[in-house]
Formats: structure tokens, C-alpha cells, sequence
């Protein structure tokens, strides 16, 4: 009887193979190929997003003026400091962290300041918030050669400025609000200087065109100040030398 149930539990399934090792043989086999279908699965949804977050990069670049588009090979290239003519100059407005500044506009074409960094500088104290300051427009000068590239508010008010910026977390400009002489959109949405100083980055809304700029990169002091005058002067030192 031992030996009629032992010849029993040996004969062959037909569904699955005999004895234990074929039968785990076969269950690797099934997690192995559920684990690639899986990987090609997910292969394949990285794949879509990827393809779908170029798009939009390439709309962000495509929505920017014509005469304010660039192209990174002509702009972007490695220069005496990364991406740029030179270091940021030291101090920058409104106490801007020198270290970050330098990071963000020099060595580096993705990442940004945190949002709501701008707000534990001294940007409100001296420009203010609820009510502008100065009269006229602030202009945001080049953390490195001191040129403008932003002036706000133009076709709004002050408080619509500071609004829609907090809203979003850095300093938001609109296409009037662009010294176009001197600031570029690359392919990929990327905002840069014609000189090379990363900025941030152009996110159309419902309302046109908004620049999301990082305010370390946009914290020089203007051309006729001691400290302007001084990073210009470097910057034309470094030119020469190279």
C-alpha cells in the first residue's frame, strides 16, 4: 500500500511538471517574466511622462517672443566661471546669499532658490509690499555684469506684482516687464542672460508668458553704483584676460 502511494505521488501531472526542483524551476520562471512585464510596463510609463514633460518644455520655449528666443549652444556655453563671464559679484542686493547665487546662476541650468526664498531676504524691507517703496519700477540687474534684465511692474500695479509672486514663490514677470536687449528663452523654456547667467524659467499661464526667476540671479547692483561699477570692471578684466 506504502509503495502503491509512493508510485501515485510520482506519477507525472499533466498540468505541471514532476518532482520539486522542475516545479520551482517553473514558478522563477513566472515571477521572472511577471517582473519584466512589470519593468516593461513601467518602462514604458517613465518613457510617456518623460516624452510628455519635453513637450512641455518645448511649448514653454516655443510660447517665449520671437525676439527674445535663443539657443543654448550659442548662449550657454562654458565660459571663465561655468555658464558665466565671471563669479556674481559680492555683496548682491538686498542681502542675497552669495553661495546660492553663485550656484544658481553659474553652475547650474535646472535647479532654483527654494520657494519663498525671496521673502527672507530684505526685498520687502527695501522695496516694500503692500505699497511700493520707490517710485517708478524696480529694475533687477544681473547678478554678475550688473545689466537689467527685469523691471516691475509695468501694465500692472506693485501689489499685483508682489501677489502673483508670492502665489507662485519667486519673483514672476510678464513679457512687458522684459529688457528683451538683454534676456533670452532658450529651446526647453530655460530664461537665461545673453551673457550666459541662468535665471529661471518660462511657465505660460492662462495669462501669457510668466518668467519664474530666481532673485539671486537677478541681485546685481546697477552700473553706476560703487558695487556695479566694480563687478563691470571685473567682468571686463576677465574678458580681456581670456
Amino acid at each position: 500500500a506504502v509503495a502503491a502511494e509512493m508510485d501515485s505521488d510520482n506519477k507525472s501531472s499533466p498540468f505541471l511538471p514532476s518532482g520539486s526542483r522542475a516545479w520551482m524551476s517553473l514558478k522563477w520562471k513566472v515571477v521572472v517574466g511577471c517582473t519584466l512585464v512589470a519593468m516593461c510596463i513601467a518602462g514604458a510609463a517613465v518613457g510617456g511622462a518623460m516624452a510628455v514633460r519635453d513637450e512641455r518644455k518645448r511649448q514653454q520655449g516655443d510660447k517665449a517672443p520671437e525676439n527674445i528666443k535663443g539657443k543654448s549652444g550659442d548662449i550657454m556655453n562654458k565660459k571663465a566661471h561655468g555658464t558665466c563671464l565671471g563669479a556674481v559679484q559680492l555683496p548682491l542686493r538686498w542681502n542675497c546669499d552669495w553661495d546660492k547665487a553663485d550656484e544658481i546662476s553659474c553652475l547650474n541650468r535646472h535647479w532654483a532658490e527654494r520657494a519663498g526664498y525671496w521673502q527672507t531676504t530684505q526685498f520687502f524691507v527695501e522695496e516694500g509690499m503692500d505699497t511700493k517703496i520707490k517710485s517708478g519700477t524696480t529694475i533687477f540687474y544681473d547678478s554678475v555684469t550688473s545689466e537689467p534684465l527685469f523691471q516691475a511692474p509695468v501694465g500692472r500695479s506693485w501689489e499685483n506684482f508682489v501677489e502673483e509672486s508670492l502665489h507662485h514663490g519667486w519673483p514672476s514677470f510678464r513679457d512687458e516687464e522684459v529688457v528683451s536687449k538683454r534676456v533670452r528663452v532658450l529651446e526647453d523654456g530655460e530664461t537665461v542672460s545673453v551673457d550666459g547667467t541662468h535665471l529661471g524659467h518660462n511657465l505660460p499661464d492662462s495669462k501669457g508668458n510668466r518668467y519664474c526667476i530666481n532673485l539671486v540671479s537677478v541681485a546685481g547692483f546697477a552700473p553706476n553704483t560703487p558695487e556695479g561699477n566694480k563687478a563691470q570692471l571685473a567682468i571686463n578684466w576677465n574678458i580681456t584676460k581670456n
